[in-house]
């Protein structure tokens, strides 16, 4: 199985992956650069929002404040805020809107406004979908993700020995990066008989330009659902 995400992130995948009997190719199509500065800005902010493990990592480079709520898309970066030393973290286990319609029960828009621990290609759906409800999110880009410009040496080697029976997609970003760089190395047959199994419709979107074998869809965007996904 190959798993498409940053190593420091994939070692529980890794490890549950093992369990149900896989081996798992861990390589990384994406990197994160965090961005320096000052130290961040926090009056009358009642909460802090991450979208992703990297918001809590990118954070606490530059806060050392720990006595703010987290509110977390999904179970890793739940964990990532927890072992950073956050007490109080509440987890949507979803998507960005999931986390906007758990975050309108879990606070009140006159206690002050929310900042967000984002990437710089983080969407406006959330705060978007927040201000319909009165909340103010404050966007703090804090790391930048690029693409890597061509195929991990790991990967390219499984996917030229016929190693692979699947691939993990955790966003249509890294979807479109691993077509990007299959095709350019000419590899685009090998995924006959591969199955993507993706994280949400919106990557399946863009892996489907490759000939895979199967496409599978998580049934929520959480790493759970697709796990469960890989096991039918």
């Amino acid at each position: 199985m190959l798993v498409t995400r940053p190593e420091e992130d994939s070692g529980s995948t890794a490890a549950r992956l093992r369990e149900m009997g896989h081996v798992p190719i861990v390589t990384s199509l994406l990197e994160v650069r965090f961005r320096d500065g000052p130290e961040i800005a926090l009056e009358n902010i009642q909460a802090l929002v991450a979208t992703s493990a990297n918001g809590v990592r990118a954070f606490t480079r530059r806060s050392a404040r720990r006595d703010l709520p987290v509110f977390a898309v999904g179970a890793q970066t739940a964990a990532m805020a927890r072992a950073s030393g956050f007490a109080d973290v509440r987890n949507s286990d979803g998507d960005s809107l999931v986390l906007a319609d758990a975050i309108v029960h879990w606070a009140s828009a006159h206690r002050g406004a929310l900042l967000h621990a984002a990437g710089n290609e983080a969407s406006g759906k959330l705060a978007a979908r927040l201000s319909e409800h009165g909340f103010q999110l404050r966007r703090e880009v804090l790391y930048d993700v690029a693409s890597v410009e061509r195929l991990p040496a790991i990967a390219q080697a499984a996917l030229e020995r016929g190693e692979l029976d699947a691939v993990l997609l955790y966003s249509p970003r890294s979807a479109e990066t691993f077509v990007r760089c299959v095709e350019d190395a000419g590899l685009s047959s090998t995924c006959r008989n591969i199955i993507a199994v993706c994280i949400s419709k919106a990557a399946a979107d863009r892996a489907k330009a490759l000939p895979f074998r199967e496409l599978r869809i998580a049934g929520l965007p959480s790493e759970n659902e697709l796990l469960e996904s890989l096991s039918r």
